[in-house]
């Protein structure tokens, strides 16, 4: 899984980089629409499966200010 996420993330910036190139050299709506699509396969493709595979295997309640969390951080003199 990490493996395809980072062939993802070099696809995405490498499809960015020909967004620019194609804006540079007069073909405007083609860049833009090429930088768009990678934009949105960054934010609803890539940054899901970077989620995922960063909080695998870890509790949710550890990072959350419940009220058990926050009687443990008055106990260590944490304010």
């Amino acid at each position: 899984m990490k493996i395809f996420m980072k062939i993802l993330a070099i696809a995405i910036l490498i499809a960015i980089g020909v967004g620019f190139y194609f804006r540079l050299n007069d073909d405007i709506i083609t860049g833009d629409r090429i930088i768009g699509i990678s934009v949105l396969a960054s934010a609803f493709i890539l940054m899901p499966i970077f989620l995922y595979v960063r909080w695998k295997g870890k509790r949710l309640q550890d990072y959350t200010l419940s009220d058990e969390n926050l009687k443990k951080m008055k106990d260590r003199g944490i304010d």
